[in-house]
């Protein structure tokens, strides 16, 4: 099998092609480089990978390079995620993440793919009405980033022409080794001050609920999708399906450092979500798929150098 992963320069994306590779699949990447680490870009052509430099939203070298490497599967990775920058520039995240999506949506059924599998975001949802999310609930996103994501998904369901239908994975705070700290999540930002020996900082009273999930989790639930054969659209969502309170997440992590620290509170930024955390019963049931890292054990990978 052929496989072209876009965004490989970045968090999810280097792990996914670096598993892609083990398997004995033949892995093509495509990256501007503008942003993501480029050493892991080198260590994984050193193993293999053959790197296409190009941005998604240049419609006439998407379309060359589809035509010339002929992937059988696209794993579309290739995104700005930063919720904060897209409040800021709103235009570059609808042309990067959306646009970006429709061209390279456009070329793959031109060149003949069979299968699409789009990285999405639990963004999509917007303030949960109800919890569990399952894949039904209303989409109203609260950021331009989540706005680009969903005008993402739609181009990816109406527009991809292929052998099987595509799949959309909504993934939710992901997590793990290598993750870049200027856009990195709660855990992340933990994990810099903890190393310093410093509180960690948490934003209103900490009671605010997140639903954490591993990156090889998320990596596992790719791979599921390119073998799984559906009738329609799959739109899956990605997480432990597990509320975690984010002062029990301060505590655990001040607990596995070994410190005698209390966190810190700052006032609530606005915006911000209340509680999220997904129903996965769909990808269980479709996709054959399950977390099978719990939280503990995925930070005592990180913090004591086992996942890196």
């Amino acid at each position: 099998m052929k496989v072209l992963v876009t965004g490989v320069a970045g968090f999810i994306g280097s792990h996914l092609c670096r598993r892609l590779l083990d398997l004995g699949i033949e892995v093509h990447g495509l990256d501007n480089l503008s942003r993501g680490f480029a050493e892991r870009v080198k260590d994984l052509e050193d193993a293999g990978m053959v790197l296409y430099r190009a941005d998604v939203r240049n419609w006439a070298i998407v379309h060359e390079i589809l035509h010339r490497v002929k992937p059988d599967g696209i794993m579309h990775l290739a995104a700005l995620i930063s919720v904060e920058e897209s409040i800021r520039m709103p235009g570059l995240y609808m042309e990067v993440n959306a646009e970006g999506t429709r061209n390279l949506v456009r070329a793959a059924s031109r060149a003949g793919v069979r299968k699409f599998i789009y990285a999405s975001s639990a963004a999509v949802y917007g303030n949960p009405v109800k919890l569990p999310i399952t894949e039904d609930h209303p989409t109203s996103p609260l950021s331009p980033y989540g706005l680009s994501k969903l005008t993402g998904e739609r181009y990816v369901a109406s527009e991809f022409i292929g052998e099987e239908k595509p799949v959309i994975l909504r993934i939710f705070n992901v997590y793990g080794p290598g993750q870049n700290p200027e856009y990195a999540g709660v855990i992340t930002r933990f994990i810099e001050r903890l190393s310093r020996g410093e509180p960690p900082i948490i934003f209103g009273d900490g009671c605010q609920t997140r639903d954490f999930i591993h990156v090889d989790d998320v990596v596992e639930a790719f791979i599921r999708s390119l073998d799984v054969s559906i009738d329609e659209v799959l739109v899956a969502n990605i997480g432990s399906g597990r509320p975690v309170k984010i002062i029990e997440l301060a505590r655990m992590m001040i607990r596995l450092y070994g410190l005698d620290l209390e966190p810190v509170h700052a006032p609530p930024r606005p915006g911000d979500i209340r509680d999220s955390y997904a129903d996965i019963s769909r990808a269980r049931r479709i996709l054959g798929w399950s977390p099978r890292i719990g939280l503990e054990e995925g930070l005592q990978r990180i913090i004591h150098g086992e996942d890196l």
